[in-house]
């Protein structure tokens, strides 16, 4: 992996990529994109929710899945999209629950940079994917990097937000003990997803009752406004 580790997420992610599956990650990789396959997002934008966010300003947690396949779709941040670009269905779906939580008009953009900027780390299960192939990515490594990620904000002692979205999400905070036993609030839901958002994610106030808790805990609210 050529991205560099933003400073705060080291004593975290050090180890992790020291060990031999992220060395057989990397290498694959490389071996993909030298085969001339396209990756997003591109190198220089993979550990951007990282960078975005320190460890030590995370409020919030949002998890994805895997990155968007679709050219000049992924930046990074799980559910966004580069200025500019029409923001897709579940990101269009995750601003009307938005309007209707919080009577936020719903944005014309679909980049969350601000909100990772207040410490909502915006954090995909899987970092990248190829052109065109949903899920193409997992089971090669990256869960063990995510997976420290999210166990090192549920250690803290700070009062954090996990908002958990779809099976997969919510499979992966089971891996994780503290992330329920902590001081934390865990938000879970059906995907925002056209295909599950009518089960139960229309309705389900993630982000009044995500500023309600973290008021309650002395950490602030996020502006959600884009």
């Amino acid at each position: 992996m050529s991205d560099s580790v933003p400073e705060s997420w080291k004593p975290v992610l050090d180890p992790v990529l020291e060990a031999e599956e992220a060395r057989r990650l990397g290498g694959w990789l490389r071996a993909e994109e030298g085969a001339g396959k396209i990756v997003y997002p591109p190198r220089g934008c993979r550990l951007k929710a990282l960078e975005l966010t320190p460890l030590d300003k995370v409020k919030v947690v949002i998890l994805g899945q895997d990155p968007y396949h679709g050219p000049g779709q992924a930046m990074g941040l799980s559910f966004s999209v580069p200025q500019g670009v029409r923001p897709p269905p579940s990101l269009a779906n995750i601003y009307k629950e938005l309007e209707s939580d919080c009577g936020i008009a719903r944005p014309r953009d679909g980049d969350l940079t601000n909100w990772a900027m207040q410490g909502v780390l915006l954090l995909n299960n899987t970092l990248t994917v190829e052109a065109g192939r949903a899920g193409s990515h997992a089971g090669r490594g990256w869960d063990a990097v995510t997976d420290a990620c999210i166990a090192a904000v549920a250690d803290r002692p700070v009062p954090s937000v996990f908002i958990l979205w779809g099976s997969h999400a919510q499979a992966k905070a089971k891996r994780i003990p503290k992330l329920r036993s902590g001081p934390h609030l865990v938000i879970e839901s059906p995907h925002p997803s056209p295909l599950s958002a009518h089960r139960g994610f229309f309705g389900s106030r993630p982000f009044s009752r995500t500023n309600a808790f973290l008021e309650e805990q002395g950490r602030g609210a996020v502006d959600w406004k884009l």
